[in-house]
């Protein structure tokens, strides 16, 4: 017990690959704590059993999250400690936690992260893309049109965009950026981070897309992709331009019509127009 009365609760990073990523406070406070709060008991088991510690693992994942946190929070209470902590990287970033996390800051429970791993820095750190400003998008919907609805939303966005991704979706996911940023869009895919077989490669997304069509990815583990943002001194007015001819030009004729004149006079892909008019419109 760390507490002579309220217990605190640890959000521990863990590697995403290479276990000698690990840090020294983490392993310090994963021997330290009453119980450890894990996305998959079995996972965190094997990472423990490494480092010879011997603690008892709960599961907590997005299936039991609401109903096990209340015993959680209980534990902290009665002045347990517990350290929390993802099957890889940091808690939260695209994990399960956030309700644990958000329940014990509202019960006024002491909250201390233990930093380390991130598999989106990790990439962001490598790919030669810009680092001074990003954006964290997580996963994208699996759904095709519900995925390029969204990528939509991120066509005039100016900072690089990073984006986590199953292996069996790469393509197309690569497919659906090429649609709607263009296939000159330079970009990252990262895969593999600090394994054995880590690769990053950083090209404009038609390369990626040819690339990864004769060299399939395997189906296991997570990858990191990083679009760079729009040039702003470059696209601000042709957006802007887009979006206001586009406007007119609905309001005078049939969307399909529209669309197309649209793209002749500003430039503009006809699908990024033909989806921004259909929004228009709902």
């Amino acid at each position: 017990m760390l507490s002579d009365k309220l217990g605190t609760l640890y959000v521990v990073a863990t590697p995403i690959g290479n276990l000698q990523d690990i840090t020294l406070r983490a392993l310090e406070i994963l021997k330290l704590v009453d119980s450890i709060a894990a996305e998959d008991t079995r996972h965190t088991r094997k990472l423990l059993k490494h480092f010879s510690i011997d603690k008892p693992v709960v599961a907590l994942h997005d299936f039991n999250e609401r109903k096990q946190l209340q015993i959680l929070i209980a534990q902290l209470q009665q002045g347990k400690s517990i350290a929390l902590v993802s099957d890889a990287g940091t808690p939260l970033i695209s994990d399960p936690g956030f309700p644990f996390v958000r329940e014990a800051r509202t019960c006024g429970i002491k909250i201390i992260p233990i930093p380390g791993a991130c598999a989106a820095i990790t990439a962001l750190s490598v790919a030669g893309l810009p680092t001074d400003k990003f954006v964290f998008e997580g996963f994208l919907p699996a759904k095709q049109e519900a995925r390029q609805r969204h990528l939509l939303t991120l066509v005039n966005e100016v900072r690089t965009i990073v984006f986590y991704e199953a292996p069996h979706r790469l393509l197309s996911t690569l497919q659906s950026m090429m649609e709607v940023f263009g296939g000159d869009r330079m970009s990252s895919v990262a895969r593999e981070l600090t394994k054995i077989y880590e690769s990053i490669i950083t090209n404009n997304l038609q390369s990626l897309f040819t690339y990864y069509t004769s060299h399939q990815v395997e189906q296991r583990g997570e990858i990191v992709i990083l679009v760079a943002g729009v040039d702003p001194e470059v696209n601000t007015q042709n957006i802007v331009s887009s979006t206001h001819v586009l406007e007119i030009l609905l309001s005078e004729l049939p969307l399909k019509q529209a669309v197309k004149l649209a793209s002749e006079i500003t430039g503009q892909r006809k699908n990024v127009l033909y989806e921004m008019a259909l929004a228009k419109r709902l």
